[in-house]
């Protein structure tokens, strides 16, 4: 038990540093935006750093300056390609296509229908202008439920 307890005192501040290093995976693992994992890589470098007998000073350093540079080197690159994909929807087909008003679009008013790829849609105006009951419009984006259409 003396051996144990001797290991720990020894090497109290660098197993600090690699149980700061596991956190840090863990919150990784709980994610998908690679938030943490450049501070785990830190935090492993610092415990070497005090392993090797570096002082507070040394390893705090050591901790900022490789999170920083992975940060800021690897960072960008790797969020790129772990960045989810927007998935495309069925909703998504109606885009570009040409619909019927089948009541008049008034943005001020709130009301509008056109009918698109077979369904009836609430409809407002891209240009923010009235468009009349029977006029054939072609939608331009989807906002939230409603299509955002212009004059054909």
């Amino acid at each position: 038990m003396d051996g144990l307890f001797t290991f720990l005192t020894e090497y109290q501040v660098p197993l600090l540093w690699l149980v700061a290093m596991v956190a840090l995976v863990v919150v990784e693992a709980a994610t998908t935006q690679l938030v943490s994992i450049w501070f785990a890589a830190g935090a492993l470098a610092a415990a070497i750093a005090a392993i090797l007998g570096a002082g507070s000073a040394v390893q705090l350093v050591v901790f900022v300056v490789i999170s920083g540079v992975l940060l800021a080197v690897v960072g960008k690159t790797a969020r790129n390609s772990v960045k989810t994909k927007r998935v495309p929807t069925n909703a998504d087909s109606v885009i570009g296509q040409t619909g019927t008003v089948l009541e008049t679009i008034d943005n001020l008013a709130e009301t509008g229908r056109v009918r698109a790829n077979g369904l009836d849609w609430t409809a407002r105006s891209a240009g923010g202008e009235k468009i009349p009951a029977g006029e054939t419009v072609s939608v331009e984006r989807i906002d939230g439920v409603k299509l955002v259409v212009s004059r054909k």
